[in-house]
This record gives C-alpha cells, structure tokens and sequence, in this order.
C-alpha cells in the first residue's frame, strides 16, 4: 500500500515538522512493515509552468515527425514574449495547456535544462510528459494536456502535486483495514495521540423499495449488497488533476472519470467498488454461484471457464462481473467517442454504482485459480469492512455528482444478512499475563478502544470488536493489540537460564569430530536437499527390492521431479560433483552427513496432536511410531587428482583406495573397529568394492560401501571417469564404538619394526591375513600396515605375496629381539592356520 504524506495529513493533522521517516518510524512502532519512504519531485527545480500553445511548424527531412512550437508562458520567461520549443510529441493541438520547463529548471534525475539548438532551430525550453516530471504513466506516453481553466504562467509544480512523500507499506494478510488510506490513517492517529477524521462519516439516505433491483442467491458469499444509480454524467468530462495525480502516487494508472472515482474511494475507504454501464445491463442484478463450466468474458477481455465455487454478479444475460475480482466485458464503461462530422460526444452517461462485501475465502480460491490477482481481490481477501460498503457508494456518487455533473437518483439498494457484532470475553488483566507486565485495566481497556472497540465489564470485559477487524478473534488477539500500541520495545528481556553442565551429545560431538576429519584430509563440505527423484535409483542400479527405494513421499514437495525424501546421500552428493566438474573444478573431494529417511514395511498414519494441552505420553509414541527412521549417513565422493603432482614427485589419482580409507578414518573417531572385505552392491564397481562392517551385540553388521563406482553409474549420471564413492550409516558405526573415546597411552620406550613377507592364494583378502596377524600378535603390536603387494613367476601361479610392517612397543620396557621376534611368529602362525599363509623364501 503506498501512502501519499500529503493525502494522509488530510484525515489526520500531524506536526507540521514531520518528515515521511518520522512518520514511518511511529508506523514501525505500531507494528505496520513501511519498507520504503520515496521522496517525490527530490531535486525538482523550477521555473516549470503553465503554457498556452500559440504555434506548431512541421519540420521536414527528418526521420521522425519533429514539431517549432511557440508557447505563450506569460510573465514566467521574464519577457511576456512567446517560447519557442522543438517537441517529438503529436498528441497535443494549438490552443492546448501544456506544461512547460524553462532554461535553468532542473527536472528529477538532474536533468538540467538550458537553451539548445536541435533539428536547426534554438529550442528554449521543452514541453513535458509525465513520464519526464516522475509522475508515472499516464496511459498516453505523451505530453501532459491540461484542462483549459488553468491560466497560462501558472505553477505547475504546485499545480500537478509533484513534490511530496510517498510510503510503501508492506500490509501483512491479517491487517487487511490497511489496505486503505483510512486504515493507514486510525493507525497514524492512534500512534501520535491525534483525533481521525474518519472519511466514511458520510450522511447515507436510508435503503428504499425503489432502488435497483438486487436479488442475492448466496448470502453466506454475499452478506451485503449495496446498489446506487447516478444518470446524466457527462460524457466528456476527465478526472481532476488531483484524483489523478492521488492515484499515481498510489500505484495506479488513471483510466477513465468513473473507474478512477471507484479506484480512488477504494483506496480511501478499502471498499472495493465496480461500476457498470447501466445501460448495459439486461434487468435485476443477482449474486449466486456459478455454474460448473460456465464461460465468461473479463474486463482484460479473456475468456475464462468458471467453477462452482466461484461467486458470481448476474444479469438476465448471464455473469456481468466476477464478484470480488473483476468485472464483465459486457457491461464495461464506454469510452467517450467523437463523431468527426457532428462534433458530438458520446459514451457512458448512466451508471450503476456496486459496493458489496463477499466472502474472503471464497474471493481468494477464486483469484488463485484463475491467477486473476486484483486489487479487489487483494483486499476481499484480507478482509473488507462490511459496514463501509454504503459510505462507499456515497462517496463514488457524491464525486461523480461533483465532478461528471450527473444526478443521484433517490432509489437506495441496500441489503443486508442478518448477523451480530463479534464479542470476545477477556480478564482484564490478561494483556498483562502475556506480556509479563503490568499494564492495568484503564490502559487495556483505553489501547482497547483506539482500534475502534467497544469494552464493558470490570475485572472481566466484554469487548465488541470493530467491523473493520475480522482478524480480531480471540483474547490473545486482543492483548497482542495492547502490547503493540504500547510498544514492543517496552517488552522487558529476559534471556533463559542455561543449566550448567549440559554441552554437545555424544552424537553430536562425534559429527563434529567427523567433520573435522574429513576436512583434515581434504574433504569440502557439501549440503544438499534431501529430496530426490525414484528415477535416480535406476541410475545407481539398485535392485528392484533394494530397501532403499522404498521413499516416503512428500504430499506437496517442492519440485514435482524431486517428490521423495532421501534414503541415500549419493545422489546429492554426486550432482553436486558433476556441477563442480562441468564448471571447470576437475580434482574434487567432497563430504556430507546428513539424515535420510528410512520407510517401514507398512506406511505409518501420523496422529493429529492437540493445540489446546500437552500431548500426552502415548500420543507422542504413536506419532513417533509413525515417523519413517532417520537414521545419521555419512558420505564422500572423489574424482580426478588425489594428489597434484609438482616439483616434489609424482601425482595420483582418487581411487577406491581414498574411499575406503575415509571410511577407515571415521572408524577411528567413533572408536569402533571397521572391517572391510570384498563386496558387491548397488553402484560400485563389483571388483572395486569394500563392504563395511562393525561387530555389533556380536554380530557382524554391514554398515556401508566403498570403492570405485560402476562405469554404467558414471555414465549415467553424467560423472568423471573413475569416480570413487563410499557411504556408511553413522549412527551403527557410533554404536559400535561404545563409550567415549579415551586418549591413547604414549610410550616413552623405542619401537621395534619387524616386516614379513607372506605367500597367500590370490582368492585370500588381503584383510583376512591382516586380521590373523594382529590377533597372533598381541598386545605388543602398535600397528599394522601393508606395504606391498607382488605377483609373478617369483610366488607361483594363482599366489600372491603380501609384506606388512609389523610395529612392537611396550608400554613399560625396552622390548628385546626375542620378544619382537616372539611376537612376529606367533602372528605368522596364526595367520597361516586361517589362511595357509607361509613366508616368502621358507
């Protein structure tokens, strides 16, 4: 809602010092949302005048139509003498008004004028368009033509208004009386402390049998109707120079006489109005519900196909207006047309005035589903004051009278469903409970009544709510409206006690832990959606039973391609990789941990809890019971370079190896011993995959994948060639892990490094040795590692050698060659008996 400063001060006399950010600053206070405070005509300079076009001269040879006009100005030039002026524009004759800029004036956007020679004449000045002085669009895109009783040298800046201030107002769904520069204006005068002149205080004649016949089929859509006919408007008579320029400091473009009076009582009053061509009109005017399929023709001259829900203004032909939203083609207001051989003007000269008050859900569904947003439709949604509806109608006749010389007819059509003022029942000193201050009932019951509310009753009130306020339902309402007139700022601040002791869960603390470690080693965090799309699970190769296509499904998702929770991280994972890597960034690690949604064999029905007490115990079970599971993954994605080559050696790849060892790295934060052996799932490469596993309540547990991903996969998916993968269900590998991690023991006593070569099938898992030899090894072993791994005439056809690094350390002594020794042989023993391991040279 934009808000001219000087049509405000009209129904409110606020201090003559008062800036449009003063005034914006006590709207804030009040709680109303003023986004921005324009300043019009800034930088405006005169002299810019009132001219009388004296001559116009057609100069040729040029390629477009060029006007040397001579324009009297008066005593404005100084002279008396006429102006001369070059001018593009042809929408103006001689002996039109124009508006007339002088050398020396500067116009809005430093624009400064001066006398210069155009098109070979010396112009002295120019004649204005609106568009040129920051008044907007007048719908001609042409010079201003003024009406003839203006006098020549007259003050135009004063005359068009073109200085002044406008705020943009930013009116939330539940201030719908806002909407409105009487609105605007209760809210201005409640916050200065000033008395409202209230423009709907209008002396209305009472409804008559001789009115405009209204019949209403759906009172719950229409409870008020109010009808009035004006007859005799004259044709050629244009909206006043102050209307107009009212309208376009507010938003909208002037049209014509009667549908500008109707935007303009609109705007003053929030009663949206429609005027119809009464001659137009085919008998009574009704209000029902369309018929389903039923066609009808707008204002903006589309065809629209109507529902059964829409509410409908009828005449004997059919639909003549959609109520609430637009009218009707059909009994539009006729534009003044000229008969070039008579002279004689015609147009619309009888109509019938529409002020009515329709049901604000059914306006909205009806605007939303044919995407017709209005500003009526804006405001019936919002909530339109009821009883306004026939001060509205007055003042749209009284302004045509006015300004069109029409006559109002005595007949008055007001009809009215039967309904009670709403009252809500409140302690009085139940602001005071809410906000945590001690405000008092003569407060309460004055803040009360500035918004318009009738208050009874002592220590328990009877409040009657004002007709202009249908968001106003309950005592919380009415006690928000105390603490906003009394200043949200006067709200004492309390900050909440922290209990002392409580920090990061486990859980939490080992997703941080993770994080770190990862980012440690390289990694970037990526955060994605946690939406997908079911086709992405062909694009892994799931199988058709996989467990993780099983998807809970959003009722109204974001995107219709992505209308499933995640039950994976992948997918996010690798789009965001083949984003990076289709803008150039070729080496990529990235990570993310995140939930993922896990649906039960049979959908769970969530429970409704109650608003009004605590769930209970049970309720909040059952609704827990119905939640898909979400458990914690984590993730990591590689392509290209692991490590750049430079001046200090060779470059590698990212590989399986990198994924595997991210899941190694996770283990070790959570505590928990990872196994991997060889597996075969989903997306990976079937010979480039490691199965994760933990030990938990004894059991060995698949907790995750890693390796190189399926060529069929990065094809699919558009990924870099070898794209490495590895996925894991964190909550599992935390379970694993038990207790806190505890701090290793450091020994101050040397290590002892013994390497063995072993001799294995090929078909053996290189982990299965490394599980015997740290199981014979003992407690002496600090660590173990592969090193290499051969194959060739050297080990015998379908072997393998596989030599390991074997680290001894005592915590308490300086281990001797015996006991090192000891402990390497127990540990080749023991792997030999699991795996028929023997040394390499025995």
């Amino acid at each position: 809602m934009r808000v001219p400063l000087s049509w405000l001060r009209e129904y409110v006399d606020l201090p003559a010092g008062e800036t449009g950010r003063d005034v914006a600053a006590k709207l804030v206070d009040a709680g109303l949302e003023v986004e921005t405070v324009e300043q019009l005509g800034a930088g405006l300079k005169g002299p810019l005048v009132v001219g009388q076009v004296l001559t116009i001269e057609e100069l040729e040879g040029f390629r477009k139509p060029i006007r040397f006009c001579t324009v009297d100005v008066g005593q404005a030039n100084g002279t008396g003498e006429p102006q001369e002026v070059v001018c593009g524009a042809r929408n103006f004759a001689v002996g039109d008004k124009v508006v007339v800029v002088l050398p020396g004036a500067v116009l809005p956007g430093d624009f400064a004028i001066a006398s210069r020679k155009t098109y070979g004449k010396t112009s002295h000045g120019m004649i204005c368009s609106g568009e040129e002085l920051g008044m907007g669009d007048d719908g001609t895109h042409g010079i201003i033509v003024l009406p003839h009783e203006h006098e020549v040298g007259t003050d135009a800046i004063e005359l068009l208004q073109l200085v002044d201030e406008v705020l943009d107002i930013d009116i939330t769904p539940d201030r719908g009386y806002c909407m409105s520069m009487r609105g605007v204006a209760r809210e201005a005068a409640t916050a200065y402390g000033l008395p409202l002149r209230d423009p709907a205080l209008l002396d209305v004649p009472a409804p008559n049998s001789y009115g405009y016949l209204v019949k209403i089929d759906d009172p719950a859509g229409c409870d008020r109707f109010t009808a009035r006919t004006v007859t005799g408007l004259d044709p050629e008579a244009r909206s006043p120079i102050w209307l107009s320029r009212r309208l376009q400091k507010a938003g909208m473009r002037p049209i014509s006489l009667a549908v500008d009076i109707t935007n303009y009582v609109m705007l003053e009053l929030g009663q949206p109005l429609h005027a119809y061509d009464r001659s137009r009109i085919d008998g009574a005017i009704g209000v029902r519900r369309a018929e389903q399929g039923e066609k009808f023709t707008t204002l903006d001259g589309v065809k629209r196909t109507l529902d059964a829900e829409d509410l409908v203004i009828t005449d004997n032909s059919g639909p003549i207006g959609l109520a609430g939203v637009m009218g009707g083609a059909n009994t539009e207001i006729a534009d003044s047309v000229t008969d070039p051989e008579t002279g004689r003007v015609t147009g619309t000269t009888d109509v019938v005035i529409e002020a009515a008050h329709f049901d604000a859900v059914s306006i909205s569904r009806t605007a939303r589903r044919l995407k017709l947003s209005s500003e009526a439709s804006k405001r019936f949604e919002r909530g339109v004051d009821p009883q306004a509806a026939a001060a509205a109608a007055q003042r749209t006749v009284d302004l045509l009278v006015l300004v069109a010389g029409g006559t109002a007819e005595a007949g008055v059509t007001d009809l009215i469903a039967p309904g009670a003022p709403r009252t809500i029942a409140m302690s009085a000193d139940h602001p005071d409970r809410v906000a945590g201050m001690d405000y008092g009932r003569e407060t309460v019951v004055r803040r009360l009544q500035e918004i318009g509310c009738d208050v009874y009753g002592q220590d328990e009130l009877v409040v009657t709510v004002p007709s202009w306020r249908p968001d106003l339902a309950e005592p919380n309402d009415l006690a928000e409206e105390v603490i906003r007139l009394e200043g949200y700022g006067n709200l004492p601040s309390t900050l909440p006690q922290v209990p002392s002791g409580r920090g990061l869960t486990a859980r939490q603390q080992l997703h941080r832990r993770v994080g770190r470690a990862l980012a440690g080693a390289g990694y970037v965090e990526a955060l994605s959606y946690p939406f997908l799309g079911e086709g992405v699970f062909d694009q892994l190769q799931l199988a058709a039973d996989d467990a993780a296509r099983r998807v809970v499904k959003l009722v109204n998702p974001i995107s219709d391609e992505e209308p499933a929770l995640r039950t994976t991280l992948l997918p996010g994972l690798l789009n965001a990789l083949r984003r990076n890597d289709s803008r150039g960034s070729h080496d990529l690690a990235l990570f993310e941990t995140g939930s993922v949604f896990l649906a039960g064999p049979q959908p769970g029905v969530a429970v409704r809890l109650p608003v009004d007490r605590r769930p209970t115990d049970e309720e909040i079970a059952t609704l827990d019971a119905a939640l898909p599971a979400q458990p914690r993954y984590a993730a990591v994605v590689l392509a290209g370079a692991r490590e750049q080559a430079g001046w200090w050696g060779k470059g590698y790849p990212a590989g399986w190896a990198d994924a595997v060892q991210a899941a190694r790295s996770l283990a070790v934060e959570a505590g928990a011993e990872l196994t991997v052996r060889q597996g075969r799932y989903g997306p990976w490469h079937p010979g480039r995959c490691a199965e994760l596993l933990v030990t938990l309540d004894g059991v060995e547990t698949v907790i995750g994948h890693a390796g190189e991903l399926h060529p069929r996969v990065v094809k699919a998916m558009g990924l870099p060639a070898r794209t490495s993968a590895m996925e894991l269900d964190l909550d599992r590998l935390a379970a694993a892990g038990g207790e806190a991690l505890r701090a290793p023991r450091i020994s101050s006593f040397p290590v002892a490094t013994q390497d063995v070569a072993l001799i294995v099938d090929a078909s053996v898992p290189a982990a299965a040795v490394e599980d015997a030899l740290r199981s014979g090894a003992g407690e002496l072993l600090e660590s173990l590692r592969l090193f290499d791994v051969f194959t060739g005439e050297q080990v015998g056809e379908g072997k393998k050698s596989l030599a390991y690094a074997l680290r001894f350390r005592a915590t308490d002594r300086t281990l001797t060659a015996e006991e090192s020794t000891a402990a390497r042989d127990a540990a080749v023993a023991l792997a030999g008996e699991r795996t028929g391991a023997v040394l390499r040279g025995v």
